[in-house]
């Protein structure tokens, strides 16, 4: 959805014209530092999820300042000298965004000279208030189908989804027994109408697969109602009748966010990066493993009155915008994050047939478009590089006659109308389900690694393009690829955890295999009984990435590690060299 796609906002900005409704300005407040937090880096779980704190485990990711909240004392000052409405705020970045009317617009320079404030922008002109509005019901009323289980995966058990699945070999990893379950994938988009009570998504429903849902433009949990584009995307991954419709991680968890503003039709602004920040962040904070984003932004105008916001194409060289430095920073935390390389591919306009921004960012698995069936690029998919000479599109995916449900357009309760779509906006999502696939198959993975697994086996690698990237992935490849390089180590019921080196130096390498997600215990003590280390941290069931210890103080000899979960414990003999 990279351009406005609804023209039901025009006849809303009609209406509204009618009305004595006051323009709203939307700023964005950066602040210098954290000083006199109340939180502490000791205790994350004061504003991050277990989920969460386990995937920095797991990854050895520490937790730092960018993780904690901005600071509220530094917000409650800003409101209180501009008479602003608190809209949003991102931890990263440590910022806010408030809510001005037309009115009061002159008192943002009240904020002028406060030592604790870095900069000011205005980011957003709107010719309505655009806080706390609602929309519809947000009814959670389900009518359950049931699906036959398959008994073998070919063509009639995905039907519609058959051809833009095999294209990648994504049928492979599904063979094999990987669905998505037990990751998290987030979906930042415009609306998710009738995503609470359509059959295709009854299992997400029945198996309690729907973590979260959050609206960044409303702010309100109503995620079930505004633009189909969302549920469109969503049907790719989640979509579950088997012999009907098969999305590619029908077994994965979900969380879905509002972060596009749909209020003026064709009006993108900068704004909507700041929602788009905060998405990601909520999504880090209730763990999520994959985001991915079918949005992207090139030029920003206010259609209330007409106002610029000047953005450009140098600003996309993969860390400037609020979007991209999202992207990047949800992989610092150990997310992969996928992004829409855009449907710019042939358009004439100033911007021309660039890749959009988060498409930009670096550390993004950004996707292109092909045409139907084929290893040949869509005309519209966007063209890389980015403004750094980064090549984007890092992969594409079928995206001209995608299998798709097109909800607005069905009856509430019934599956009948799954119908054919384009855009890259429907190619991003399938490669970020069957990466959380070809995650589950190898939890022990960094996002970087599932990236590049994805990259080395797509079919251009050797021969790079603007459009086609390094080309088509083959998730048969990705599996044997890993396979190689991520084996996990010799497990036994007994031996559920494994010390690497043994005899050790410095640090120590733990592989910890529990029989079920929790805490995990670690006490090491000398010869003598005494203890020198504990540590407890939360481990997902089956194998986890290394648990690395530092010990480089302790002195050498022999130590005893005894390792306890909610099951089990074991005790290793160490030798410290």
């Amino acid at each position: 959805m990279c351009r406005k796609l609804s023209f039901i906002w025009l006849l809303i900005c009609f209406l509204l014209s009618n009305k004595a409704i006051s323009q709203q300005n939307v700023y964005r407040i950066t602040f210098t530092d954290k000083n006199h937090t109340p939180f502490s880096l000791s205790s994350p779980s004061a504003y991050l999820s277990t989920r969460s704190i386990a995937r920095r485990t797991a990854q050895g990711i520490a937790i730092d300042s960018t993780d904690l909240p901005v600071n509220q004392v530094y917000i409650d000052s800003v409101l209180h000298l501009t008479g602003g409405k608190f809209y949003e705020s991102s931890r990263w970045l440590n910022f806010c965004v408030i809510l001005l009317k037309d009115t009061d617009t002159a008192n943002i320079h009240n904020l002028s000279g406060r030592s604790f404030i870095n900069d000011v922008s205005l980011v957003g002109v709107y010719c309505m208030d655009i806080a706390h509005r609602n929309s519809g019901n947000n009814s959670s009323t389900h009518s359950f189908s049931t699906g036959g289980k398959p008994t073998s995966l070919d063509g009639s058990y995905y039907s519609g989804t058959w051809n833009q699945t095999q294209l990648v070999n994504g049928n492979y990893l599904h063979d094999n027994g990987f669905n998505g379950t037990g990751k998290l994938i987030a979906v930042l988009d415009a609306g998710f109408p009738a995503v609470d009570t359509h059959p295709l998504f009854d299992s997400m429903w029945t198996y309690g697969r729907f973590v979260d849902g959050y609206n960044f433009t409303y702010h309100n949990s109503n995620v079930f109602n505004y633009a189909k584009h969302g549920s469109q995307v969503l049907s790719t991954m989640a979509g579950y009748i088997p012999g009907t419709f098969v999305g590619t991680a029908p077994n994965a968890m979900y969380a879905l966010y509002i972060t596009e503003n749909e209020i003026q039709y064709w009006d993108d602004q900068p704004g909507e990066l700041c929602n788009m920040i905060a998405g990601v962040e909520r999504a880090d904070s209730v763990g999520a493993d994959v985001i991915t984003s079918s949005l992207g932004y090139d030029v920003f105008v206010s259609t209330c009155n007409n106002q610029t916001f000047p953005q450009p194409f140098a600003t996309l060289d993969g860390k400037t915008t609020i979007a991209a430095k999202a992207a990047n920073m949800a992989t610092m935390k150990g997310i992969l994050f996928v992004a829409s390389a855009g449907n710019d591919g042939y358009t004439v306009s100033g911007w021309g047939t660039h890749i959009l921004t988060p498409g930009d960012a670096d550390s993004a698995l950004t996707v292109g478009a092909t045409d139907f069936g084929s290893f040949s690029p869509a005309d519209f998919s966007g063209y890389g590089p980015n403004a750094a000479g980064r090549i984007k599109p890092d992969v594409c995916a079928m995206g001209k006659g995608v299998t798709l449900c097109d909800i607005n357009y069905a009856p509430p309760t019934s599956p009948s109308l799954i119908t054919s779509d384009e855009g890259t906006s429907f190619s991003t999502p399938q490669i970020a389900g069957l990466a959380a696939c070809l995650w589950e198959a190898f939890p022990s993975a960094t996002p970087y690694q599932i990236k590049q697994a994805i990259i080395r086996c797509a079919s251009s690698y050797n021969n790079p393009g603007p459009q086609i990237g390094y080309g088509v992935p083959d998730f048969s490849c990705t599996q044997q690829a890993l396979d190689v390089k991520l084996a996990p180590p010799p497990f036994t019921e007994a031996n559920w955890v494994i010390a690497d080196p043994n005899p050790f130096g410095a640090d120590l390498k733990l592989s910890v295999s529990p029989a079920q997600d929790g805490n995990v215990d670690f006490y090491l003590t000398d010869i003598a009984g005494k203890k020198v280390f504990s540590s407890q941290l939360y481990f997902y069931k089956g194998y986890n990435a290394p648990y690395l210890i530092s010990l480089p103080e302790i002195t050498p000899g022999i130590y005893l590690l005894k390792v306890v979960s909610s099951s089990k414990q074991q005790i290793i003999k160490l030798l410290k060299n």
